[in-house]
Parts: structure tokens; sequence; C-alpha cells
């Protein structure tokens, strides 16, 4: 992994996953690339003289990051980009053109009701990126490394599409990973393909030289119960793929996705299905 990009917006959020970028890039011996987006629009702004307010306020915290943060980063250097226009376009459209191969996004919740979501933005993010994107909590314990990476294996031929990248994450952080099988329908034929597919994982990683271990359990809350599962193997990241949907022409997350982005405690890897890769 050469690049990790991080949004910021200069929330404590944001702050909180450059944090996080900083520690995984220190094991991946990455670069750090803080991208922020001038979103505001020419119309929301009356005079010409705001814009360059807002840039180089920008400018300065981005001054205040990089005098704070880049000798915590050991291997890599600590960069700053500023892009114009709508957030998730933007980011979208930098990881894809510069082929960076990860982008962190910070999530956050204020009280109440409101504590789990993170945010139309945050899922059009990880929706429109078409490389890894980890979303990480706002109050996430940074210091925990990248120790145990939890792999759930469904009956879907996409399932094993995120093994690629998760395995090389692991050699490369020395994680072990949690294979967890799942069954949601309680079917024979069901389990027979899920265990296939378990095969195959454990076939892959094998080769690859990565520890891991199998769990299997049956399952009527996808969502609910990978969260339960990685609270009790101590996991420090989950690896999804993302189930897409189309909705008014605008590609969103599909639920499961949504939910563990926006309740799982513990930072989750996302990936999004390609036809064309098999293992």
């Amino acid at each position: 992994m050469k690049d990790i990009v991080v949004a910021i917006d200069f929330s404590k959020g944001s702050i909180h996953a450059l944090e996080y970028a900083i520690e995984l890039a220190n094991l991946t011996h990455a670069n750090v690339i803080m991208v922020w987006v001038d979103n505001v629009s020419s119309n929301e702004i009356a005079f010409a003289n705001e814009s360059k307010e807002l840039r180089n306020e920008a400018k300065g915290n981005f001054d205040e990051l990089l005098a704070k943060y880049k000798d915590k980063l050991i291997h890599g250097k600590l960069t700053t980009k500023v892009r114009k226009g709508r957030v998730y376009q933007e980011l979208a459209t930098y990881v894809k053109q510069t082929d960076h191969s990860l982008l962190i996004l910070g999530t956050h919740g204020s009280s109440g009701f409101e504590e789990f979501l993170v945010g139309t933005n945050a899922f059009r993010i990880v929706s429109s990126i078409s490389s890894p994107v980890i979303t990480v909590k706002y109050n996430y314990e940074i210091q925990r490394g990248c120790r145990k990476i939890l792999l759930p294996i469904y009956h879907t031929a996409q399932t094993l599409q995120k093994l690629i990248f998760t395995a090389d994450l692991a050699r490369t952080t020395g994680a072990d990973i949690n294979l967890l099988a799942l069954n949601s329908s309680g079917l024979k034929s069901v389990q027979r393909i899920v265990d296939s597919n378990v095969s195959k994982a454990e076939k892959y990683l094998d080769e690859r030289g990565v520890n891991y271990v199998v769990d299997r359990i049956n399952t009527k809350n996808l969502a609910s119960d990978i969260i339960e599962h990685a609270r009790l193997v101590d996991a420090d990241l989950i690896a999804i793929m993302t189930d897409i949907q189309d909705q008014a022409n605008s590609i969103l997350l599909g639920p499961f996705a949504q939910q563990l982005v926006s309740y799982s405690p513990v930072p989750v890897l996302s990936m999004h299905p390609k036809d064309n890769i098999t293992l």
C-alpha cells in the first residue's frame, strides 16, 4: 500500500480518522494524503474575497495539522490536497484519478437517535468510491493497531472478492483473519455453498501464509450478529463487500452495508463487488 487518503473537514471525527490513518500507515509504510473539499458553491458566497478567506482558513488548519502530525508518520510523508465541488464526487474522482488504494473516512455522532448515524455524505462517499474505504467511529480507540480482521463469508459469488485486499492488508500488518461462515437461511443447500466458499478462502490464505481461524454461526440478522461476533473475538476491523442499490438514479449503500457502517463500533472496511474478479 503506497498511499492512504483521508477525508478532512477539520471536525473532530475527521481528525480522529487522520490519527487512525497514521497508525495504519506506520504499519504499512504508506504515505498519508489529507483531502479537503471546498463544497461551497459560488451562489452561496456573496463576494469573491469570502471564498478566498475560506481557502485561507483551510490552509491555516492544514498547516496546524502538518505541524502536529508530520513527525508521527514514521515511514511516509504527510501531504495535503484541496478539491472543489461536491464532497463525495470529488473524493471519488481524486481517488480514481490518482489510483490511491485506500480511503479512510471518519464518522460522527452526537447523542440520542443521531448517535449511530454517519450522514448522507458518508454513505455517498463509501458508495461512490471504487477503492476500499475504511470508516472509523469518532470514539474508536486508535492505539489498538490491527491484530485481527473479521471477514464474514456468505453464499454469494462476490463474498470472496474481499479476500484479495484483506489478505494483503493482513500480511502487511501482521494481522490474523477470523473467517466467519454465515448461513442466514438455514437451508442445507445454502450451507454447502458457504462451506465451499470457506474452503476456497482457507486455500487462498494458506497459499499466502496468512494466519486464520474459522467460526460458523446461523443468523437471522447479518449486521447485528457480525457486530456481536466482532466484539466477541475482539476484532480490530470488519471487512465487507457492499450491497449497492440504485434509488432514483443515485447509487447508495444497501441496507446491510448501511447498518454495519452506521452501528459498528469497530472500523469497517468496505469494498465494492466487481464482475471480472474470481478466486
